[in-house]
């Protein structure tokens, strides 16, 4: 069994259960994001080997399932670049358009460094509106300045 087929268990499990992914990842472990969940489940983060055996457990999925989610993935799941789903599309033409943007504006305000995308944060929030609803995501990484050796 591969990572990508405990992927597909865990996409078919969630379909047949009826549940969001909110809802599996408080039953796994409501201390933890939703986010980092939902983004260990899809093969992008790793679950502690008590998440995986519940999320196994949770989901039907085999006991060799477990394991895999309790290993470090191979992250970087986008099959094809530019990515063609319309959504993640999204999120690539915002760096493409804004990108040149955000690293002015943080190596302004920080220095000469990146946002960490390890140590992140990110949430996610419907925001009601009379012209249609807004997707509301707050992106934190700790910033890390560029080391001279």
């Amino acid at each position: 069994m591969t990572r990508d087929d405990v992927t597909q268990l865990v996409h078919d499990a969630k379909r047949k259960s009826g549940k969001s992914w909110k809802d599996i990842a408080a039953a796994i472990n409501p201390s933890v994001s939703p986010i980092c969940i939902t983004a260990a489940l899809l093969g992008q983060m790793t679950l502690e080997k008590a998440e995986a055996e519940k999320a196994a457990t949770l989901l039907g999925l085999p006991a060799d399932a477990a394991l895999l989610l309790a290993e470090i993935p191979y992250r970087g799941s986008i099959p094809s670049m530019p990515p063609t789903d319309p959504l993640i599309y999204r999120f690539y033409e915002l760096v493409m358009v804004y990108g040149t943007t955000f690293k002015e504006l943080i190596q302004e305000e920080f220095g000469d460094g990146i946002m960490s995308a390890i140590d992140f944060d990110m949430t996610m929030e419907r925001q009601p509106d009379p012209k249609g609803d807004r997707v509301k995501l707050n992106m934190s990484g700790k910033f890390l300045s560029y080391k001279r050796y």
